[in-house]
């Protein structure tokens, strides 16, 4: 078995790291370099950036942020948010990231998920996927940070996903993100049992516990965080060493 990453995620708007619940009433964190390394020198495994309003603008505005980032911090990056072509990608990957997140674009153009697989590789490729519960065992795929409904079953898209080459799911509970109360463990398990690519759990994280509910319990690969980290609720160096308390594999750091 793998060990399980820790990632922080930075949502961003402009110039700041931003936060809110379920993706409304967002509020001004701070100096997003600040807390990338701060992360980094705790110990994450890889750090999450997402443009917020990229999509509502037609680009991303993190490549110049991405390049600062990677001059002080030497762990893997993904960027998100207003990725729409392939030149996009390579945009973003000459800056530094590693990885790039794409949602509206794949559900709008669904050719973008395979033509990246095959340009760039699949390891460089993460589908973020926001999704909304509308009945028992049962969810939609959400675009536009949460706002946008697609009426498409969460289970489909996870298979036509994979099909086309993609190599990493971002999994967000549109319910409950920013709420601090958990992951949607239902969902996680539901897709991470489904699927043969990665899942990183994202959406709700606001104790330790949480943590190994969603890896335990939804067989998540990897846990995105954000209020619990931002707002000191616990620090990576705690959640590390809980989880290795409860039997659960992840990367040693000193």
């Amino acid at each position: 078995m793998s060990n399980i990453r820790l990632i922080p995620r930075l949502d961003i708007k402009g110039e700041y790291l931003i936060k809110g619940i379920r993706f409304e009433g967002l509020r001004k964190v701070g100096d997003p370099f600040e807390f990338a390394e701060k992360y980094y020198h705790d110990g994450a495994d890889e750090i999450i950036y997402m443009d917020t309003v990229a999509t509502l603008y037609g680009r991303n505005s993190l490549f110049d942020m991405v390049k600062k980032t990677t001059k002080n911090i030497f762990i893997p990056i993904t960027v998100g948010g207003g990725i729409k072509n392939l030149s996009d990608v390579e945009i973003a990957l000459r800056s530094g990231a590693e990885k790039v997140a794409i949602n509206t674009a794949a559900i709008k153009k669904r050719e973008l998920i395979n033509d990246i697989a095959k340009t760039f590789g699949s390891q460089c490729l993460v589908i973020s996927i926001e999704a909304k519960k509308i009945s028992s065992n049962k969810w939609e795929v959400y675009v536009e940070n949460g706002r946008q409904k697609t009426g498409i079953d969460i289970m489909d898209w996870v298979k036509q996903i994979e099909n086309e080459g993609a190599g990493e799911i971002l999994l967000t509970s549109v319910d409950n993100e920013g709420t601090c109360d958990g992951y949607d463990i239902d969902l996680i398990k539901n897709v991470s049992d489904s699927s043969g690519i990665p899942v990183i759990a994202s959406g709700g994280m606001g104790t330790n516990n949480h943590g190994v509910q969603a890896i335990k319990e939804g067989n998540a690969d990897a846990i995105a965080m954000a209020n619990i980290l931002h707002y000191s609720k616990s620090n990576l160096q705690e959640i590390r060493k809980h989880f290795i308390q409860q039997d659960i594999k992840v990367r040693e750091y000193a």
